[in-house]
């Protein structure tokens, strides 16, 4: 699959390019950045404004106008700048040495794998000082990163590392969860540390993390001139005497070092790596002073910090002073680069078709039949398994007497809990599968899928709203929520995608871009709201059954049922919108109307199954395929053993999730991504010449 866009910020503009103008334009960004500063530090919860912050900052004002301007706001304005400036020029860099203009901390996983590796020492107890704290966060950053290097290649394709950071730091981050749930006290607020808030006590983390950064910022400076060379192509900095693969690695650990200081200082926020290179390329086209990287970076840091200073100065102006305190400024910066992946993707000259899956091997009627009657038994027997184990063990007797009434107390209160959530994950489990087979048909791409394409995260932002604003909700109430997030998502993003018919490139990065935001819109609700309800929805995102009851499970199987007989009895149809553009068209069929109904019903299914068990990822991706595998690629066989493969899948993870550690509980969801992830990434490598 082949992308074309605009090189990074160090190729050389056109001729014609003036010479003049870039010590202008920086002039101006340092003003704009000072002036955003100066409006940063007016705005807060005390009744503290310009006046009483010129005099705290000439020694005149009273010691509680200065306690609040010299400990609270000077120390989170400057964290804002050091953190876009380290965060502004390690996306540029990375930009550079991997010629793909996606690339920045939050592509290549880095945030994700600081988070996991942070969260590993919080659960073990230990209690590290910062710059402790910041070595391991920059060594989780740093493999993360070099996995994603490794998987994405160096400018084959600029959406396969996205994809590929975007997968793995989804398998990062379901452990993090896992370990946020199993040791609630030892990681406490490291989920509210994790949505990124430049707020500070005091100067000391900015000072432990100054020199740091300083360290980072200086040995790029110093390797800048290789950085340019890198960006004319291996062959030719080879020729100019450059070690490239030193290089390389150099940049790369470096700018991990400068994400742990920012990571650490701030928490992760988002995206700034990704936009301000982004903003700073058009200068470099216009102006031949920032075609160099000695003078692009420093123009990245002072964009980046722009970025990090503006989003926390909107924030404070849009919602009210004693709340904005509890949004992390992170969230906003979330929505920023959100928007900026959408528009990325509409603006790639994108050349991969969505082409029909591979032609597969036809298995003969009686290997159908086998595996379907294989896969059908392994069901039985994980639903029996769901069903009689967990924290109290049961017996088959005890399941009898349960459903002729005669169980004792203790047995029916058991059976009463557990039967729903079975019967949740197997309906859920199924539901996903089908909605990612036939939106993998409709689009013709072997990656979409409803978590990656953001109608999961649609549906689950919808139900929160729902969850955080209406405690008293019901199911119903609850699966409409969903789905009319879902909805919402998948007509922007089908919409978007749909220009060109459905390319591969362009699908896939406009749903990263929107399950991004739809992440941080979650991340807003919680913490505007019950702050119990950062437990409940983060049990909830996690793919838990906990807590589902019998009319919890009614609309997802009541749109599964219709989801099967619809993808049953419209098989010819299925296997003629999965071939090409032209056959359906030929043998009479509408095309566009065949792909919304098939679209309608999978997101139908993506939302029904988010709201009765939560978000559940990669599970529309790993059954159809390991279907079509199985069975070849006609619908009338890839339904049924897809559908049962999901609801083997999840049941399997809901059941692994609630007896592995019993008496705690990990989510379904948490236990299909530490699966999905890596198949996810296997998938990627092994179609590494098609994306």
């Amino acid at each position: 699959m082949a992308v074309t866009e605009a090189p990074p910020s160090t190729s050389r503009p056109p001729a014609a390019a003036p010479r003049t103008g870039a010590a202008a334009v920086t002039a101006g960004l340092v003003l704009l950045v000072a002036a955003l500063a100066v409006v940063d530090i007016t705005q807060g919860t005390a009744a503290v404004g310009p006046a009483q912050v010129f005099k705290a900052l000439t020694g005149q004002a009273d010691p509680g106008d200065a306690s609040v301007v010299i400990a609270s706001r000077l120390p989170r304005m400057t964290a804002g700048i050091l953190v876009g400036v380290v965060l502004g020029i390690a996306g540029a860099v990375l930009q550079a040495v991997s010629r793909n203009v996606l690339a920045s901390p939050d592509t290549l996983a880095v945030n994700a794998g600081s988070y996991l590796a942070l969260g590993l020492v919080g659960a073990s107890g230990l209690s590290l000082p910062l710059l402790a704290s910041s070595g391991v966060a920059f060594a989780g950053g740093l493999v993360a990163a070099a996995v994603v290097l490794a998987l994405s290649g160096l400018g084959t394709g600029t959406v396969r590392l996205v994809l590929a950071g975007t997968a793995l730091a989804l398998g990062l981050n379901s452990v993090t969860e896992g370990l946020l749930l199993l040791f609630p006290q030892q990681t406490e607020g490291l989920y509210q540390w994790n949505q990124g808030s430049i707020g500070q006590n005091g100067f000391d983390g900015v000072l432990q993390m100054l020199p740091v950064a300083l360290v980072g910022l200086v040995g790029l400076l110093l390797v800048a001139r290789r950085v340019d060379a890198l960006a004319l192509g291996d062959d030719a900095a080879r020729g100019l005497g450059v070690p490239v693969h030193a290089t390389r690695v150099t940049v790369v650990v470096l700018a991990a070092l400068l994400s742990a200081a920012a990571v650490t200082l701030a928490g992760p926020i988002g995206y700034v790596g990704l936009c301000a290179p982004a903003l700073v390329r058009p200068l470099a086209r216009r102006f031949r002073g920032f075609v160099r990287a000695r003078a692009a970076l420093p123009v990245a840091g002072l964009t980046g910090a722009a970025l990090v200073l503006g989003s926390d100065v909107l924030l404070r102006a849009l919602v009210p002073a004693d709340r904005a305190v509890a949004v992390p400024t992170g969230i906003v910066t979330s929505l920023v680069g959100a928007v900026f992946l959408v528009v990325t993707a509409l603006r790639l000259r994108d050349t991969a078709g969505a082409d029909a899956p591979d032609r597969l091997r036809i298995p003969s009627r009686t290997a159908f039949l086998v595996t379907v009657g294989v896969l059908a038994a392994v069901v039985v027997g994980v639903t029996v398994a769901g069903v009689l184990l967990g924290d109290s063990k049961l017996l088959l007797g005890d399941v009898a007497n349960w459903a002729q009434g005669r169980a004792g107390q203790a047995v029916s209160f058991v059976l009463d809990t557990r039967v729903p959530r079975v019967l949740a994950a197997l309906c859920a489990g199924a539901s996903l599968a089908l909605a990612g087979t036939l939106v993998q048909a409709v689009t013709r791409n072997p990656l979409a899928e409803p978590g990656v394409l953001g109608v999961s995260g649609g549906a689950a932002l919808g139900a929160v709203l729902l969850v955080t604003t209406v405690p008293s909700a019901g199911s119903w109430g609850i699966a409409g929520a969903a789905f009319g997030g879902a909805a919402l998502t998948s007509a922007i993003v089908f919409g978007l995608a749909a220009r060109g018919g459905y390319r591969q490139n362009r699908l896939v990065l406009v749903g990263i871009g929107m399950a991004a935001g739809s992440t941080a819109l979650i991340s807003l609700l919680i913490v505007l709201t019950d702050p119990f309800n950062a437990t409940k929805a983060l049990t909830w995102l996690s793919g838990s059954t906990y807590g589902r009851t019998m009319p919890d499970v009614v609309p997802v199987a009541l749109v599964l049922a219709v989801g099967v007989v619809v993808a049953v009895a419209r098989r010819t149809e299925l296997d003629l919108v999965s071939l090409d553009e032209d056959t359906p068209r030929l043998l009479g069929l509408g095309l566009p109307r065949a792909r919304l109904g098939f679209l309608v019903v999978g997101v139908l299914l993506a939302a029904t199954a988010v709201a009765s068990a939560g978000t559940i990822g990669f599970v529309g991706l790993v059954a159809p395929h390991a279907a079509r595998a199985l069975v070849g690629r006609r619908h009338v066989r890839v339904v049924p053993v897809a559908v049962l493969l999901g609801a083997a899948l999840v049941c399997t993870a809901d059941l692994l999730g609630r007896t592995v550690i019993a008496p705690a509980q990990l989510g379904a969801g948490l236990m299909t991504a530490v699966i999905g992830t890596p198949y996810f990434l296997r998938l990627l490598v092994r179609n590494r010449k098609a994306t």
